[in-house]
């Protein structure tokens, strides 16, 4: 059998400018979800060059848990001024997770992501990435991301959270009833949307790839109901809302199989359309056929939601 031969792709063939060129397709979805698996993280774009003080951060992310991630990119050899950046910006915004990109650590920078990670609380984290790129003749060059440094133990924290040993009964079932929709539908092929990691909260998130406005899948053990909806919960989630409700409201409700409700949350700027469906989460033996009414109709929401929202 004959195989390819990897070739490595110089980083400056490929983006000429960090900021006009680099960072841009990284905030792209399929980008940013590769950087997620690489990391077991879930991210979702908030912004580009977010202002801190009288700098600007490169990207900024929320993960799964809705915690602020920072992504400072740099696709040289790593430097101390990016190092000081990181800090500065991690403080300026309270970001929980810091990710530093570049094409080479150095073992002093490495050193110092391992440092910092020894020396802040549990709840802060550092990882030093290199990205590199690929291609086998004359293909498309492809991007890996490598884990040069990371926090401690990080792998032990990412099955921690998955483990409900420390949860009450409500957040055990939630964790559990998520696990198994998640490994449910990755084991039916390739869906267009990608779950995030279970969490024991009544919801799991799917991102649109804007900032502000997302799918929910969520559950009420207590009303007997499991529901998808489209939340907005932006600075223009009304604006958005009503944009959407206006000009696709009427197309919108002959896509699903339930009624399409839309529904602006009191006192809050947020709002959603969703379906609901009668369902009793407590019997697992009905588990699988909730997890496909979800599939099915996560499939159909992102479809049709997304390039409509991705045009906003």
């Amino acid at each position: 059998m004959k195989l390819g031969k990897l070739e490595k792709v110089n980083l400056r063939d490929q983006w000429r400018n960090e900021a006009i060129d680099f960072t841009p397709w990284l905030a792209q979805e399929e980008n940013i979800n590769i950087l997620s698996e690489a990391i077991s993280m879930d991210l979702e774009v908030v912004s580009q060059e977010e202002s801190v003080g009288p700098f600007r951060a490169d990207i900024l992310c929320k993960d799964g848990t809705d915690k602020y991630v920072l992504i400072e990119n740099q696709i040289e050899l790593t430097d101390h001024k990016h190092l000081g950046q990181i800090i500065t910006y991690a403080a300026g915004l309270e970001a929980v997770s810091i990710i530093w990109i570049a094409s080479r650590f150095t073992d002093e920078h490495r050193a110092a992501i391992d440092w910092l990670n020894h020396i802040t609380q549990e709840n802060f984290n550092f990882f030093g990435i290199e990205i590199e790129l690929y291609k086998i003749g004359d293909s498309t060059a492809a991007p890996m991301f490598n884990v040069v440094a990371k926090p401690n133990d990080w792998s032990k924290i990412v099955k921690r959270s998955a483990e409900p040993g420390k949860f009450t009964e409500t957040d055990t079932f939630r964790l559990q009833y998520w696990t198994a929709m998640k490994e449910f539908i990755e084991s039916h092929g390739r869906q267009s949307y990608r779950l995030q990691n279970p969490y024991a909260q009544h919801w799991t998130n799917v991102s649109l790839g804007r900032s502000g406005v997302h799918l929910a899948a969520t559950v009420s053990k207590k009303y007997g109901w499991i529901r998808i909806e489209l939340v907005f919960d932006g600075p223009s989630a009304k604006e958005q809302y009503n944009l959407i409700k206006d000009q696709y409201g009427l197309d919108a409700a002959g896509q699903f199989s339930e009624k399409l409700e839309w529904f602006e949350v009191p006192g809050t700027k947020a709002c959603s359309a969703f379906i609901k469906k009668t369902a009793d989460t407590t019997d697992i033996s009905k588990w699988s056929e909730q997890h496909e009414w979800f599939r099915v109709n996560l499939e159909k929401f992102y479809t049709y939601f997304s390039p409509k929202i991705k045009a906003l």
